[in-house]
């Protein structure tokens, strides 16, 4: 067994010891350098605190385990970069990305992303003009760690279910074009449904979901409670006439109730497994009800 090295454990172990408040745990973590709080490192904290009081106090134990305790997210992003016949460049809408993505690694996940081609991913170029630019995303454009898995996306052809806790798709216009009909994609959030795992998409890539059937074979979306990008939403953006479909029109024709408030509200929605947001405002809401929904799983 590896002797522990780090010059604070013996006082953090001496309180998982006598662990006996909550207030303690707590302390113990702050002296590892460690930050308590949420459903799963609640988890990790009674696993370590077990160990310690067997006596068993090597780093090695404490954080192998941890890691196994790790939330692991995968956010799926488009590949298409056309807005239809336009000329224009469309992609994924920046802020749908990066509020989730902050969301999740605040919370400890380990986040993998994914898209239909790999690699770097198209970014909607009218997301990152200065009037849709919000803190967060400019915490993730000078995010260089975050900007690394943005370079090297995984194929979606290679990611499969069980390897992550849950999956949250970003949208943007491209998804409408790709994810919409892409094979990959109906076949990993149909494997997500039949493993009872809870999972999100927001915006755009609601419409992700109209080719994607429940385990009787009947649309998703039938007699369920969704939202996503609306007409009047795109109306107001000059597309109605551009994409391939309308997210509301589309949801509502295959047996979905589409709920909605004002454009560009936040609004999520939850209806069995599956939560949806309206628009970019509501990504990250929809994940941070996404993390809460998984935290109550695990109690």
């Amino acid at each position: 067994m590896r002797l522990c090295r780090n010059p604070k454990a013996k006082d953090a172990f001496n309180l998982f010891d006598h662990a006996e408040s909550n207030l303690r745990m707590v302390a113990a973590f702050k002296i590892l350098g460690l930050e308590p709080g949420g459903r799963w490192k609640t988890r990790i904290t009674v696993t370590i605190t077990t160990r310690a009081r067997a006596g068993q106090h090597s780093c090695g134990s404490l954080f192998d385990e941890g890691k196994e305790r790790i939330m692991k997210v995968l956010m799926v992003l488009t590949s298409h970069d056309q807005l239809g016949n336009t000329g224009r460049k469309t992609g994924f809408w920046l802020e749908e990305l990066a509020a989730p993505y902050y969301v999740f690694k605040d919370a400890g996940a380990e986040i993998t992303l994914a898209s239909p081609k790999g690699g770097r991913p198209p970014l909607d170029p009218k997301s990152n003009e200065p009037s849709f630019q919000t803190d967060i995303t400019r915490r993730f454009e000078k995010d260089a760690g975050a900007n690394a898995k943005l370079d090297r996306t995984a194929r979606l052809d290679s990611v499969k279910q069980e390897d992550y806790d849950t999956v949250f798709y970003p949208g943007g216009h491209g998804p409408m074009w790709d994810l919409a009909e892409d094979e990959n994609s109906i076949k990993l959030l149909e494997s997500f449904l039949a493993a009872g795992k809870t999972f999100a998409l927001v915006c755009h890539s609601s419409g992700a979901l109209r080719h994607v059937k429940s385990p009787d074979g009947k649309p998703l979306v039938k007699s369920k409670t969704v939202t996503g990008f609306t007409n009047g939403e795109e109306e107001e953006v000059g597309l109605a006439k551009v994409v391939p479909f309308l997210v509301e029109d589309e949801l509502m024709s295959l047996g979905a109730t589409f709920s909605k408030v004002k454009n560009w509200g936040v609004h999520t929605v939850a209806d069995g497994q599956l939560i949806t947001g309206q628009n970019p405002a509501s990504s990250g809401p929809a994940a941070k009800l996404l993390i809460d929904t998984l935290n109550k799983k695990v109690k």
